[in-house]
């Protein structure tokens, strides 16, 4: 494979991609709403139906109003949190060649070798390289010519 190399921002339009294409396949994909209605309901029973002083009642309920702020704004506290970190707004080095995909900033610098990826999640407008020791690197489609990316999802599955 032809050594590629091209730079890009880790802006928030490039982050807000990565989420809004990683989110159906990851782990948290189908929001929990078990947890804080759990919660609500320990703290209205408690509430109800004893003498204790009504602060951890409220606590409880508290805490289950939190959790579903936390689903219901979890792309735009991630998004937050992202721009808030040192790399957002850096430039990376991306380049892909015989060895795997290397990324590098001024603050990280990361390697995946073909052999460590199992296998390629391709979405509509990236890909999700997924590592045998079950991390996730999301690619963007618009980083790379459109012939290479169906030699990335070959070399990754082993077929080249």
């Amino acid at each position: 494979m032809q050594q590629f190399n091209t730079r890009f921002t880790l802006s928030r339009e490039y982050l807000a991609e990565c989420f809004d294409q990683s989110l159906p396949h990851g782990k948290g994909a189908k929001p929990n709403y078990l947890f804080p209605l759990l919660l609500f309901a320990a703290g209205a029973g408690l509430l109800s139906f004893t003498e204790q002083p009504r602060v951890a009642s409220y606590m409880l309920i508290a805490l289950a109003i939190l959790e579903l702020l936390h689903i219901r704004f979890r792309r735009a506290w991630w998004l937050t949190r992202q721009m808030w970190g040192k790399g957002a707004g850096g430039e990376v080095k991306l380049t892909v060649d015989d060895e795997g995909i290397q990324t590098q900033s001024t603050h990280t610098k990361t390697a995946l070798s073909w052999s460590d990826i199992e296998h390629v999640i391709e979405t509509d407008l990236g890909l999700i390289l997924v590592a045998k020791s079950g991390g996730r690197q999301y690619l963007s489609k618009s980083l790379f010519p459109a012939d290479l990316v169906p030699k990335i999802i070959a070399r990754a599955n082993g077929e080249i």
